[in-house]
């Protein structure tokens, strides 16, 4: 019995420990050497390349956001705040006021495989388990050490990368009573421009479609030399934007192109100027204790920390800066180009311009995880039990370290009568005033802090036909605290044209408890039978000293079979319920600044007073819900696997997710569409360094959406053996059947995601595959894997059409499919020596074409869905002893 009792293990989506075997739960497994044939170099890499995975954010985002290089998990599309991500099976701190949490924290260099439940677990872990669940499970008990250390980079410039870690274990829990295991890697990427890849290096992008040459202008007229934009005292006349540089002189500054949409103005081209790629660097360090109490109880520590340092770089800071009626600047550059109608009836002129001269803006964000748990596991009695306290933290430090004008220096700078926004460089003089007044420091800081209590235990109960009933029960206790603070230097007194950051510091507590019971009624039939409770309360909001929401409660369950009529055969399925809490600043945010939107729309109300000139991206503020609801959903699988052989194996699971009462907003896209029906997505936004007042984009979240998701997961392996050695054959991929959701604001009008670009700024690929294949000859194997993702319509963009010389709106590419092949080659000169040679991307294919303007900075590509480095080289070295 406890030869059994050691081999029996816990799997992700059950709490009952039980002999290894193909449960009636959909789960996929990634071995320590399916880890290192991916070549994948952090665990992003290796979990985003996963056919099952659709709709997470990429490093890349970092470019023109505060995401801080931010990475995440999403199964099947449905979204990251749907996937729980685990650590050795518990919970680690998100980073945000949600629950999504940023796969920077975990130390890859310590995880012995991975396990990815492909169906919904709220039945037994609770709220955001509704797609499903990633579960890093690290090493344990090991002994010795291991080197390992790796360097590559693009065949093409930019983009070059190295790691080194070290992994050491000492103790036998058998023999020693303990075993202590320490893990640390240091990893480093450097930065990839934009103007180092054809396909991204311009925003001024010609292009041809279907025997017709179009223009994709995605050039700023904020620039140096500035564009003006002036207004006027009647609400009948629109506002005129003109480029003085390119009235006086019949051309174009350099890096600027003549506007599509507006002959008289230059658009600068920002795009060339973006780092694709951003540069960073990461350490990380796990460590684990465990002491054998005695025969039965183990107790043990562990320690998780990681250090993620990223430093992001856009174009130049676009500022706009008024200009005096009747001023030097404005008798010279404005009142020229302007009808004397127009002359007399000025209300406003702005310049448009970009401050570079000041270099590109350099956002540096470090990232703190730090996790520690201590618990208790093994037998008491007839349980088989685990508790333990968890503390974790996600931490934020955001800086600028360049680019940025500090206030007052700026505004001394441009009262200065020799600073002239219309110039193509600026003076001497203005020039030695750049240095002093470029602003360092940091912004904001934020954090999340999770604290909790969790306990479960398994027990056999009494005989059936086909073996022991199991009961699994268990409870847990989570504290979650959001703080943000704006930098007392960093706000908006000390940078020009900024909005401070706002200050937060939220937290509420979540409990649940759940009951699990295994019965193989047959020996080919068994069923699995769950519940959990589950209660959220309401928010606490310590800087209003308010309670905003309210406790918010659910049970769900959870039915799964197995049947195996044959021994090759296996038949299962499982249908159950979730829910999900909606994010603390989803229901308690102020209504703060949220940057601008994605694209440039018209003025939602034309000739109102509160208009922009011309297209442009507008402000956007965001603001909580008080009275948001948790989300529910239900969904099934059904499946099978078939293993005739040895050498052939064949599975296929269905799965289904409905969800209702699904937070949503309503997008750019559709507000500024209909700005009568959506007008309460509009507000007014005050611009700081000039003081005018704008519409701006409010994001208000709603509880009435429903999302419909399903299709199939599928997978083959096969092998053979030769003479000369093993061939071995991998094929899996999803097959997506619905991506459907309605439109924002609407309980009954759907939309869809498949292969097409929609209202979430993402693509939902029906088909998404992994081929992996190796021939092991002994000392050396030489594996391929290929990629494939299928094509799809891109992002609605207004394009100029050449030949016509007028635009065409809603212009929609049609993309086509990307495959990338990957090899490697591993050589094994003894048991502790193992050299990994590869290449990605061998046959160096681009990014195709994509008129996105959301997801970053990056300009003709979607970075989510195309990796900008193309053919790259790495090489590995592997020593233990």
């Amino acid at each position: 019995m406890a030869d059994e009792a050691i081999q029996k293990v816990e799997i992700t989506g059950s709490s009952i420990k039980r002999i290894a075997v193909e449960g009636a739960l959909p789960v996929q497994r990634l071995s320590q050497e399916a880890i290192a044939k991916s070549g994948a170099t952090s665990v992003a890499d290796l979990i985003q390349a996963l056919p099952a995975m659709q709709g997470f954010t990429i490093g890349a985002v970092a470019a023109g956001s505060n995401s801080g290089g931010n990475t995440s998990a999403s199964l099947h599309g449905i979204g990251e705040t749907y996937t729980l991500v685990l650590l050795n099976g518990r919970r680690i701190a998100p980073q945000g006021s949600g629950t999504t949490v940023n796969l920077n924290a975990i130390p890859m260099s310590a995880v012995e495989r991975v396990e990815i439940l492909t169906d919904g677990a709220s039945a037994l872990y609770g709220s955001d388990a509704i797609a499903g669940v990633v579960n890093f499970i690290l090493k344990k008990n090991q002994q010795g050490a291991t080197l390992e250390a790796t360097y590559g980079g693009p065949e093409d410039k930019g983009g070059n990368a190295w790691n080194t870690s070290v992994t050491y274990g000492f103790g036998d829990l058998e023999e020693d009573r303990f075993n202590v295991l320490i893990s640390y890697r240091h990893d480093e990427q450097s930065k990839l421009k934009a103007s180092d890849r054809t396909f991204a290096k311009r925003s001024f992008l010609p292009f041809s479609r279907n025997g017709k040459d179009y223009i994709w202008d995605r050039t700023s007229t904020s620039a140096a030399p500035a564009g003006a934009t002036v207004a006027y005292n009647n609400p009948d006349s629109k506002s005129t934007a003109f480029t003085p540089y390119l009235l006086m002189n019949s051309g174009c500054p350099e890096n600027s192109y003549k506007t599509t949409s507006n002959a008289r103005a230059c658009g600068f081209d920002t795009g060339s100027t973006v780092e694709i790629v951003p540069q960073s660097k990461r350490d990380s360090l796990f460590t684990k204790g465990t002491y054998k109490l005695n025969d039965n109880l183990n107790a043990f520590a562990e320690v998780a920390y990681s250090r993620f340092d990223l430093t992001a770089r856009i174009a130049a800071n676009p500022i706009p800066i008024s200009i005096a009626k009747d001023s030097a600047l404005y008798n010279t550059y404005v009142s020229p180009y302007l009808t004397p109608a127009q002359r007399a009836d000025v209300k406003s002129v702005t310049a448009n311009y970009r401050t570079t001269d000041f270099g590109l803006r350099a956002s540096n964000t470090i990232t703190e995880t730090k996790h520690m748990v201590v618990g208790v596991e093994g037998e008491l009695g007839a349980w088989n039990f685990e508790s333990g306290l968890t503390w974790s933290q996600n931490a934020i430090d955001e800086r600028y370290t360049g680019g940025y004008a500090k206030n007052q220096a700026f505004k001394d700078m441009i009262a200065n009568p020799e600073f002239n926004p219309f110039a193509s460089k600026q003076s001497p003089a203005i020039q030695s005033q750049i240095a002093g007044a470029q602003f360092v420091g940091s912004i904001r800081t934020a954090s999340t802090t999770m604290r909790g209590v969790d306990t479960h235990g398994s027990r056999e109960l009494f005989d059936l036909p086909g073996g022991k009933a199991s009961l699994g029960i268990g409870g847990d206790y989570r504290t979650y605290r959001y703080e943000q603070s704006p930098d007392s230097n960093g706000t908006s007194k000390d940078i020009y044209n900024f909005n401070t950051s706002p200050a937060y510091d939220l937290s509420r507590d979540t409990y649940g408890a759940f009951v699990e019971l295994l019965a193989p009624l047959t020996k080919s039939f068994e069923m699995t039978v769950g519940g959990r409770y589950d209660a959220v309360k309401a928010i606490d909001d310590k800087l209003t000293n308010k309670t905003v929401g309210k406790k918010d409660s659910a049970n769900t369950y959870k039915v799964s079979a197995r049947w195996q009529p044959v021994q090759t055969v296996l038949i299962r399925g499982s249908y159950g319920t979730g829910f999900k809490a909606p994010s603390m600043l989803d229901i308690a945010q102020p209504l703060v600044n949220a940057g601008f939107t994605a694209k440039k729309f018209d003025c939602p109300y034309p000739g109102t007073q509160l208009c922009r000139a011309e297209a442009t991206q507008y402000n956007a503020v965001s603001q909580g819900n008080p009275d948001l609801q948790s989300e529910k959903s239900k969904q099934f699988t059904l499946g099978f696997r078939v293993e005739p052989s040895a050498a052939f194996s064949f599975g296929a699971d269905l799965w289904d997710v409905k969800l209702r009462n699904a937070v949503s907003e309503i997008t750019e896209e559709q507000a500024f569409a209909d700005p009568v029906k959506y007008a309460t997505s509009f507000t007014q936004y005050i611009e700081p360094s000039t003081g005018n007042t704008y519409y701006a984009f409010k994001k208000l979240s709603v509880n009435i959406g429903k999302k419909e998701y399903r299709g199939i997961d599928w997978d083959l392996s096969a092998n053979h053996k030769f003479d000369f050695g093993k061939l071995t054959a991998q094929l899996s991929g999803t097959h997506m059947l619905h991506a459907n959701y309605t439109k924002a604001g609407s309980d009954n009008v759907y939309t869809s995601n498949m292969d097409f670009f929609g209202d979430t700024n993402e693509v939902t690929f029906r088909n998404l595959m992994k081929l992996t294949t190796t021939l092991d000859t002994g000392r050396l194997s030489n594996t391929v894997t290929v990629n494939y993702r299928n094509g799809y319509t891109d992002a609605a963009a207004t394009v100029y059409d050449v030949a016509a010389q007028k635009e065409e709106k809603n212009f929609r590419l049609q993309v086509p499919s990307y495959t990338t092949f990957d090899w490697q080659a591993r050589f094994a000169f003894d048991k502790q020596t193992t050299i990994r040679a590869g290449i990605k991307n061998l046959f160096d294919r681009a990014p195709p074409l994509s008129l996105r303007s959301s997801s970053g900075h990056q300009i003709g590509f979607d970075p989510r869905y195309a990796d900008p480095m193309m053919r790259s080289f790495y090489i590995t070295g592997n020593y233990k002893f």
